[in-house]
């Protein structure tokens, strides 16, 4: 997170009534919920686990045992279960 300087920014009114409550000190403002993004949005882990989650699905609905699931994707038992017995 880069400093940004209030006086740069805020206009004159709001940066004293900020300055009110802190004075020489800094402050977080945090971005507004809606425009917030899902963990693994910007990373792409959450696609990579999507796409792993549907691979796994179709190997089980395929014939392939939970145990050999397991070992092939270095997952658990109940890891592999919780995978391919949730509703999607």
């Amino acid at each position: 997170m880069k400093y940004v300087n209030a006086d740069i920014i805020l206009p004159e009114s709001l940066l004293k009534e900020v300055q009110k409550y802190v004075q020489g000190g800094m402050i977080y403002i945090p971005t507004p919920e809606q425009s917030r993004k899902k963990w693994g949005e910007c990373s792409g882990g959450r696609t990579y686990l999507n796409q792993r989650n549907d691979e796994i699905r179709k190997n089980f609905s395929a014939g392939a045992k939970i145990d050999q699931l397991s070992e092939q994707f270095c997952l658990s038992c109940d890891s592999i279960k919780k995978i391919v017995y949730s509703k999607k």
